[in-house]
């Protein structure tokens, strides 16, 4: 299901988040289903229930899962929370570009890595999401 990597210099609640939230973009988990609990996560993982606990609890302040009292958490399937973690991401690489450009990587360089990036380029238009 989710695997760590200590050697990752993200912390393990976001490696833990960021899986979990792969799973649920792609389908794996799908809408209203449930979660593994903290407790079997944690102990799966070998960790601390709080480190599970906190990334339920941004995941859940992000969209992606919500809690029912006594029951557990479930992922949403909610398509807000997609726009709001791509809104997230485009500051993001915002930043990122912002720095590049600082950098002294140019535009043609900078397009360059997207088209690397992006499998088959971006649709007619040059930009993601246009058709």
């Amino acid at each position: 299901m989710i695997s760590l990597n200590y050697r990752d210099s993200r912390p393990i609640y976001e490696q833990i988040k960021d899986g979990l939230r792969k799973l649920i973009v792609t389908g794996a988990i799908g809408t209203d289903e449930k979660l593994p609990s903290v407790r079997s996560l944690a102990t799966q993982l070998s960790i601390n229930p709080n480190t599970i606990q906190r990334a339920y609890n941004e995941l859940e302040g992000e969209g992606y899962i919500y809690s029912v009292p006594g029951k557990g958490s479930f992922a949403t399937g909610d398509p807000d929370a997609d726009a709001s973690r791509r809104e997230e991401l485009r500051e993001k690489l915002r930043e990122l570009v912002a720095e590049l450009r600082y950098l002294g990587v140019s535009q043609e360089e900078l397009r360059s890595l997207l088209e690397e990036e992006t499998p088959g380029g971006f649709p007619a238009g040059g930009k993601e999401g246009t058709t």
